[in-house]
């Protein structure tokens, strides 16, 4: 390679439009970049730092953990393993989890096991899954299929066989797309990158009647709607039913890399040793944190505070929205998992919230995405709510001078 090709080529690899801010430390609901200047932080990493930034908790658990040991790999036991995978199975609807290092891999294991299953009864046949428009499932070649986004897809060879597509809601084709090598149903309870879009309780639990009634396997992608993150610890829980495999990432970590895969028994029937692995998969670090993510989210109250936050924040949200119907044009979502429907572009929205140190996340159909820590209280649903408020100020009266002007 010529030394003008490797200096016109940055050396990481361009693959996201990244915002022209460094971030520096971060602490608790805030970050401070390398700009000098303090920003409220509801982007979270995308979902994932769900007890803030630099939680003494946390710090104290990996500190503690890196002074002992790092890596072993999984032909030992790893014990604080046991021990989170324990307390994932008390608080969940499952009997056995894999640890894996990101949502992605979460979601392979999960593919894995729903045809596993299928194969381990005698009917290899049965391994496709039924999907959603709008959904998110990761970045390998398997979860894009899965997603079927074509902005994902291109480019990559022919997409991975086995995903039947339905668009979000329409209970017909869903029934129509339901055949002999159906293995199950995958769906996010709440749609993060499609658009905050949760899906209704009666719904989920018509798919947990829908997948009895043909004998396949209902598979919850919670990687970013679980853990906390909609008020209760997992998303489904508000509609009463469970699923038989479900993949969790994002805040199990509190920003340490580390993804899981909960099943039944009866889901993970087929999955025995050798059928599936991982390197770092559980590594004595990540263990470490996500017991210490589990101390927290499980303490008394925990939960009821984020409902609490979430409510008084959906009415200072939908009063705004109310007041700048030329910005926003609905809140939408769980918990502190909420959207702003937009009416103007939602890079303009976004924009003008980060000018006024506000971090947000954009999502699909237009939408805005508020994503908190878990720990931000009051004082910090009034900070972020005078800022949306001044930017929608501020950009209703351009969208005004404009429109007069013109």
């Amino acid at each position: 390679m010529s030394v003008a090709t490797s200096q016109a080529f940055p050396p990481v690899m361009p693959t996201y439009a990244r915002l022209d801010l460094a971030i520096e430390r971060g602490e608790g609901v805030y970050l401070h970049g390398t700009d000098g200047r303090r920003y409220l932080d509801f982007m979270s990493g995308i979902a994932v730092t769900a007890l803030g930034h630099a939680h003494p908790r946390l710090v104290a658990a990996l500190v503690e953990q890196a002074q002992k040991l790092w890596h072993v790999s999984n032909i030992f036991r790893i014990p604080e393993g046991e021990r989170l995978a324990r307390r994932l199975v008390e608080n969940s609807f499952a009997d056995t989890v894999f640890f894996t290092n990101s949502g992605a891999e979460a979601m392979e294991c999960g593919i894995k096991t729903v045809r596993k299953y299928h194969a381990h009864h005698g009917h290899p046949e049965r391994y496709r899954l039924v999907t959603f428009e709008g959904a998110f499932h990761g970045r390998t070649l398997a979860t894009i299929a899965a997603g079927g986004n074509r902005k994902y897809i291109d480019g990559f060879g022919p997409a991975v066989d086995g995903f039947d597509q339905v668009p979000f809601g329409d209970h017909e084709a869903l029934k129509a797309a339901i055949g002999p090598q159906t293995a199950g149903i995958l769906i996010e309870p709440v749609q993060g990158e499609g658009g905050i879009r949760p899906v209704p309780p009666q719904c989920l639990r018509g798919l947990r009647e829908l997948c009895d009634k043909h004998g396949i396997l209902l598979f919850f992608d919670e990687i970013q709607c679980g853990m906390g993150r909609t008020g209760r610890l997992f998303a489904h829980e508000w509609a009463g039913v469970a699923p038989d495999v479900m993949s969790l990432a994002k805040a199990i970590g509190g920003g340490f890399p580390l993804g899981a895969c909960l099943a039944t028994a009866k889901a993970a029937a087929g999955m025995t040793a050798g059928s599936h692995g991982s390197t770092y998969g559980g590594n004595p670090m990540a263990m470490a944190c996500g017991n210490a993510v589990m101390d927290v989210m499980l303490e008394e109250g925990f939960l009821d505070r984020v409902q609490q936050v979430s409510s008084h924040l959906v009415q200072q949200l939908q009063g705004i929205v109310e007041r700048h119907p030329e910005v926003f044009e609905e809140v939408r979502g769980q918990g502190l998992m909420l959207g702003l429907k937009c009416r103007m572009p939602q890079g303009e929205v976004a924009a003008a919230l980060r000018a006024r140190q506000l971090l947000t996340v954009n999502a699909g159909d237009n939408v805005v995405r508020l994503l908190p820590p878990l720990i931000a209280g009051p004082e910090h649903v009034a900070e972020a709510c005078a800022i949306i408020d001044a930017a929608a100020d501020e950009l209703a009266a351009k969208a005004r001078a404009g429109a007069k002007a013109g």
